[in-house]
């Protein structure tokens, strides 16, 4: 039983508590920022004195930024609810209508509804085209648009007068002989609209955060001026599940990448249901976005809400709110107001007598935080303000807002058109000025250019820099370093025994030490520098960090330490070939985003490549991206010892997906340094919209000199030339790739000096090229009947090379089968088709049947099929050669 004394300290220690409460509350009024300032110093001398002290990171279910801290809307708010109004009809117009004529066609509408107001308060106010300075124009504010929402960009674009009605009528209809708009932001279609491809869940997110921190490596080396340009990401809440949108927001915080916006439309449902019907998606992203060191706004209450929190001196209505679910509030948006009454309010009779003077209908149009322009400018205010980390606001909306029986339900998202009744009811629910006949049909609409609200429009825009999105490419002005330079590359390591990587390495070096094009060289890595010998480049350039090196590290006093640097020119990842990937995005795009025509070089694990990251490859083809991807320890017997996870035989063929993506597979330094030269030229002084991806080894053997003759270079570059002749007439022909030309070479000395057999030895640089180029001559040859039939370049190289072809590369068969439709039955594939294994490259290539003596089996075996020797012959070679003919091959080993 508590005394009265005990009664006496706990009323004293109420009165004092009061106190503090007061005090506090006069700091924060004076100034938040000093209240934060307060309640961080308080926390620290909790833990100085041993006293636990909690850090919540899930703040109460109400708007981050209170009514009394709000500014005035800037704007027109009737100017701007009349331009969102049409903005909205024209885009669901643009669906609806193609739907019902194209059935199937598809197309989204709720998502767009959900998230207008969010896109309309930044167009209006924070969007901004360019950045002037003394220097001229700079890009301006980059932003990655959900990609559902497209429709919603695509109306905005008609009333500003940048398509036309035709244009809108071509939605999803891109092959009809006139301009169409294409489902979501692709910048390959439609390259002077959009910037990112942002529709595969998840790469937009990634991508913008790895971009900000690229715009900052561009400041920090001071290649681009320093402006307040800010890049926006529009997230779904849905969104958020796919790893690679928040698996890197750790990176924006450590950086302090203020200069990053998400906004997280959070309208709670995904494509089949709600996003977390047992919880709230919001609470749920403010600790993981608060707890990774990121600024978060909430927006979830209008202002129409703010009477009823100000008449609530009890706490009573937050309480009800934090009681309720995502699946209750989305419930609660799909009924009515005489629904939400009883349900929501109805639980507790203050908060009945709280709304009493609202009637049902004013209950049900009560607004969230995202389809309120005061909440949402404050927010955007704050974002662009705040200093030192990235920002997310967390937007509450609802999905399908404004489309009747449609909005807020589980099928909202794949609503594609609207009934009659649901027609009109969006008229008249946004009073768009259309005549009954021509809503019934969903007519577009666009006001005479005199129309005020058009005018506004325009006038803000033009006070922001000119529209967006738009994605201009300057002209080239980038020359390539003539072949000259790459003379000690072309010439051999003069007998001694270097893998391809580094040669790759060396050559990269001299390039960074090239007065014209060095600085534009980007070298990315993920954490794989000294794998790939990269110790040298690492020191002379530097690491780039953002903040420096503020540590001394260990090996300071070695010759090669590790160096990072504010300006350093290396992008060391870290293991994060997703986010090495975004970075080679950022730089790959960069001279249209930036106008400087940076040069990337991602090195990687050929394994870890496009298998782990072919989404973000086909997004950065998307984009138009320039560079070179270079597949480090390639090959499936070349990486020796690491086995089944680690060992590559069939990049080539997944990169072969990619329509811009060239493909080479180079055994020498030389076929690797004419590459580089025509790839740079390619790319950045012709401008062509290709990268690259090539093979390193690590495998050393000793390079020789590029071979003389004019019709070398065209081969490697093409994708096959003779390297090596037979001393006679050849019965043979050998071709490989990689270091496995080299077991070719050992196989035609064994055919010639033990079986008396001549081959020549052909180097296939590319089966890609070669089968693509091949494709591009039969159709024409297809499409022209009657003119002179022309030869794929793999027939005219060949000429009158006879016999057999036995093609080994250190990757599946399927590569060299692609030329099978051209050479017919004279080809005979060598791969590595099957899982690896961890041993040394003899029993690899043993294993996998590509080494010299199982090329020379598969020649013996196919010279005995075809008649010229007899088939005992070619037993007994098989026999001595030691090659295993039962089992049922490493393909299945």
């Amino acid at each position: 039983m508590e005394t009265k004394v005990e009664e006496a300290v706990q009323k004293d220690m109420k009165a004092e508590l009061a106190e503090w409460i007061e005090a506090f509350d006069e700091v924060v009024a004076q100034d938040w920022e000093q209240g934060a300032a307060v309640l961080a110093a308080l926390r620290s001398r909790a833990r100085e004195a041993g006293v636990p002290a909690t850090c919540d990171l899930v703040t109460p279910y109400i708007n981050t930024i209170p009514k009394h801290d709000e500014v005035p809307y800037p704007g027109d708010p009737a100017l701007e609810r009349r331009v969102e109004a049409l903005l909205r009809w024209n885009a669901m117009a643009m669906v609806h209508r193609q739907n019902k004529k194209d059935a199937g066609i598809g197309g989204h509408i709720s998502t767009y509804s959900s998230q207008a107001t969010l896109l309309e308060v930044g167009f209006n106010h924070f969007f901004r085209a360019k950045y002037p300075t003394a220097n001229g124009d700079q890009p301006g504010d980059f932003i990655y648009f959900q990609g559902h929402a497209s429709p919603g960009v695509y109306a905005r674009a008609y009333l500003e007068g940048r398509f036309d009605e035709a244009r809108l009528k071509n939605f999803r209809h891109e092959l009809r002989g006139e301009p169409g708009l294409s489902s979501y932001p692709h910048p390959w279609l439609m390259q002077d609209f959009w910037q990112f491809p942002t529709v595969s869940m998840g790469i937009g997110p990634l991508n913008a955060i790895y971009q900000a921190r690229f715009m900052r490596y561009l400041e920090n080396r001071g290649l681009i001026e320093k402006t307040g340009r800010k890049i926006w990401a529009f997230v779904g809440d849905g969104e958020t599940d796919e790893v690679d949108t928040l698996g890197a927001i750790g990176l924006g915080a450590r950086e302090k990448l203020d200069n990053l916006i998400f906004v997280v439309n959070c309208n709670l449902q995904r494509l089949d249901g709600p996003v977390r019907g047992n919880a709230r998606i919001i609470d749920e992203l403010e600790g993981t976005f608060r707890g990774a060191g990121w600024n978060v706004i909430k927006v979830v209450w209008g202002s129409d809400w703010d009477e009823l929190f100000a008449k609530d001196h009890t706490g009573l209505l937050l309480k009800r709110m934090e009681e309720c679910v995502d699946g209750d509030y989305q419930r609660f948006k799909a009924k009515d107001g005489a629904y939400l009454r009883k349900e929501f309010f109805g639980k507790y009779p203050e908060l009945l007598k709280l709304v009493e003077h609202l009637n049902d209908d004013e209950l049900f149009h009560l607004h969230r935080g995202g389809h309120d322009r005061v909440k949402i400018y404050n927010a955007y205010k704050n974002a662009r303000d705040h200093k030192g980390s990235p920002t997310v606001i967390l937007a509450k909306t609802v999905k399908g807002y404004g489309l009747g029986s449609a909005q807020a339900r589980n099928a909202t998202h794949s609503e594609k058109k609207l009934s009659d009744d649901g027609l009109s009811q969006f008229v008249q629910r946004f009073d768009i000025p259309i005549p009954a006949a021509k809503a019934k049909d969903a007519d577009f609409y666009r006001p005479d250019p005199t129309d005020p609200a058009l005018q506004y429009m325009q006038a803000r825009r033009q006070e922001l820099g000119g529209y967006m999105p738009a994605r201009t490419v300057p002209k080239p002005t980038f020359e390539a370093p003539k072949l000259d330079f790459f003379k000690d590359w072309l010439s051999g390591s003069k007998g001694r025994a270097v893998s391809s990587t580094m040669g790759f390495v060396n050559m990269l070096n001299g390039l960074l030490k090239n007065p014209e094009v060095g600085k534009l060289i980007v070298p990315i890595i993920p954490d794989e520098g000294r794998t790939f010998g990269f110790e040298s480049v690492m020191k002379a350039v530097g690491i780039y960090a953002a903040e420096g090196q503020k540590y001394v590290p260990h090996d300071a006093d070695v010759f090669l330490s590790y160096s990072e640097k504010s300006d350093g020119q290396i992008l060391e990842e870290g293991i994060t070939e997703a986010g090495s990937m975004a970075s080679f995005t950022a730089a790959g795009t960069a001279y249209t985003n930036y106008r400087v025509p940076m040069i990337p070089f991602y090195m990687y694990y050929s394994m870890f490549g496009f298998q782990r990251i072919g989404d973000m490859a086909w997004a950065f083809a998307d984009s138009r991206g320039k560079g070179f991807l270079m597949g480090g320890t390639a090959g499936r017997t070349t990486m020796l010892g690491e086995g089944l996870q680690h060992q590559d035989g069939h990049s080539p063929v997944l990169s072969g997906t990619i329509p811009t993506c060239i493909t080479y597979d180079p055994a020498f330094i030389y076929e690797m340094a004419i590459i580089i030269q025509d790839g740079m030229r390619r790319m950045y002084e012709l401008g062509e919209d290709c990268f690259y991806y090539i093979t390193m080894y690590n495998e050393d053997y000793a390079m020789p000199a590029m071979p003389e003759g004019d019709g070398v270079r065209e081969g490697i570059l093409r994708g096959i030339y003779k390297y090596k002749a037979a001393e006679k007439p050849a019965q043979l022909q050998l071709f490989g790739s990689g270091p496995i030309l080299n077991e070719a070479v050992k196989a035609q000395q064994i055919l010639a000096e033990k079986y008396n057999l001549a081959a020549d030895v052909w180097s296939v640089t590319s089966y890609n090229e070669l089968r693509r180029d091949a494709l591009d001559t039969e159709r024409y040859n297809r499409l022209h009947p009657a003119e002179k039939e022309r030869a794929p370049y793999v027939v005219t190289a060949l000429g009158s090379a006879a016999g057999p072809i036995i093609a080994a590369s250190d990757y599946m068969k399927s590569m060299p089968d692609n030329l099978s439709p051209w050479l017919g039955s004279r080809l005979v594939s060598l791969g590595t088709d099957g899982f690896g294994r961890s041993d040394n490259r003899e029993h690899l290539r043993r294993h996998f049947e590509v080494d010299a003596a199982s090329i020379v089996a598969a020649a013996l075996s196919k010279l005995a099929r075809d008649g010229v020797i007899k088939p005992k012959v070619a037993e007994k070679a098989l026999a001595e050669l030691g090659v295993t003919i039962e089992g049922n091959g490493p393909a299945h080993a």
